[in-house]
């Protein structure tokens, strides 16, 4: 294990890589309750989804640690999860089915482009700004998302949203969950997502909002049945040969790719891997974020990617691929865990949401704001998104006015070929859209 993992070499060691496993997954551990919650709101069978994220998290996770060797943790992707449920099936009305294989089209593309070498091109058509962009984007959404969950913000007829009853008990179980989360995180405690969810679910016992568990079977039991949902992109995998299942392909497939890449730069840049600026074994991570989604997709659930929170593992000592390797131990070890999603309510996820929002905006920061020809497209994709309730609508309407900016301002040259492509996509995504 020492010499496969090159544990001396990186000035590890077996006990390190324990607890920086531990400390990932406890940071990331709220995806086993957020992501079911989500997606069952699509009229999947919530059990199934659970043991389906613990799966995925667990095989893309050891892919990562074994094949790749990097620190680094994956599970369902926060933004896609909600793109894929309130956009594509809610929104859309595509069946949960065909937005599953929708998800397995997109990892087996992932697939080829990452053995063909075609991955760094696509990235590198698209202009890190709009990158920047779709980043924070995706953050307000699921913010604004977490927002509504929570009750905080409601439909208003006068001002199509307003502020919710905030002296309802439920609502304030909110509010106090994303206020307990805020300090412990800003406390520097890495799991303080985690940690804020069982606290809130233990105030909500108290006072009544929460059932409170009758025995041990309420906590631990056998692993859910994955039946209802294992093996339906496969079988509907002929229903995604639409314009509109296209375009919902193409933002699995781009929102991947950011995440991956951004995500794989952070982590092994903290952990000190990066070596003359570059990523060493970058396509075998790649391979293994790809091979994620595609198992994840099978068994039935979102997109699998790779998890900033991985830099908390990284931050107590994980250099290693044996850091993901307990990781996804305690994945697997989770799927016996499923009663207690019975007592984590969208009260207690939500304030996930918001958090994890707020994390994803920080690309802000970085958009060229003082060039208005790249100004205007970031705006607009930042803006759309939560307004539309659609990650895939945000993107379409920034590359579609990216060139528009970009040829006026007399800059078409920099417009890479693969953008104008886009550009024809998305307008007939529009035209077609019902």
């Amino acid at each position: 294990m020492n010499k496969y993992f090159h544990l001396e070499e990186l000035g590890t060691n077996i006990k390190t890589e324990f607890v920086a496993g531990l400390t990932t997954f406890l940071a990331m551990a709220y995806i086993l309750f957020v992501n079911p919650s989500i997606l069952s709101e699509t009229g999947m069978d919530q059990g199934a989804v659970f043991a389906a994220t613990a799966i995925a998290a667990a095989v893309g996770t050891l892919f990562m640690g074994i094949i790749a060797k990097y620190p680094v943790v994956l599970a369902p992707g926060m933004g896609l999860n909600a793109f894929f449920a309130y956009t594509v099936v809610i929104g859309y009305g595509i069946p949960w089915e065909t937005a599953l294989a929708g998800v397995l089209a997109s990892g087996i593309i992932f697939i080829f482009l990452t053995l063909s070498g075609l991955r760094e091109k696509i990235i590198n058509s698209i202009p890190a700004n709009l990158k920047l962009a779709v980043g924070a984007g995706i953050g307000l959404y699921i913010a604004f998302i977490g927002l509504v969950n929570g009750g905080i913000v409601v439909n208003n007829d006068a001002t199509l949203v307003g502020l919710g009853d905030i002296t309802s008990p439920n609502v304030l179980l909110t509010v106090f969950g994303l206020v307990v989360a805020v300090i412990l995180l800003a406390k520097g405690i890495k799991a303080g997502i985690f940690y804020g969810m069982i606290i809130s679910v233990i105030v909500g016992m108290i006072f009544g909002l929460i059932p409170v568990p009758k025995g041990i079977s309420d906590i631990v039991s056998g692993v859910p049945s994955l039946a209802p949902t294992f093996g339906q992109a496969i079988i509907h995998f002929g229903d995604i040969f639409t314009l509109e299942m296209l375009v919902v392909i193409l933002t699995f497939l781009f929102v991947d790719f950011f995440d991956t890449a951004g995500t794989l730069v952070a982590v092994a840049t903290q952990a000190g891997l990066v070596k003359d600026n570059k990523l060493p074994r970058a396509g075998k991570a790649l391979f293994a974020d790809a091979a994620a989604t595609t198992t994840g997709a099978v068994f039935g659930t979102s997109t699998t990617t790779s998890y900033i929170e991985s830099t908390a593992g990284v931050g107590v000592g994980g250099r290693s691929g044996l850091t993901a390797v307990f990781a996804a131990c305690f994945f697997l070890l989770a799927l016996f865990f499923s009663p207690l999603l019975g007592i984590v309510t969208a009260e207690v996820t939500a304030p996930a949401l918001i958090i994890v929002g707020v994390m994803m905006a920080s690309s802000l920061k970085d958009i060229e704001w003082d060039q208005f020809e790249i100004a205007v497209p970031a705006f607009l994709t930042i803006l759309a998104m939560p307004l539309s309730y659609s990650i895939a609508t945000g993107i379409a309407i920034g590359f579609i006015f990216y060139p528009i900016t970009m040829i006026v301002k007399g800059k078409a040259k920099e417009i890479h070929p693969i953008m104008y492509g886009l550009f024809v996509v998305f307008i007939l995504y529009f035209i077609f859209l019902k």
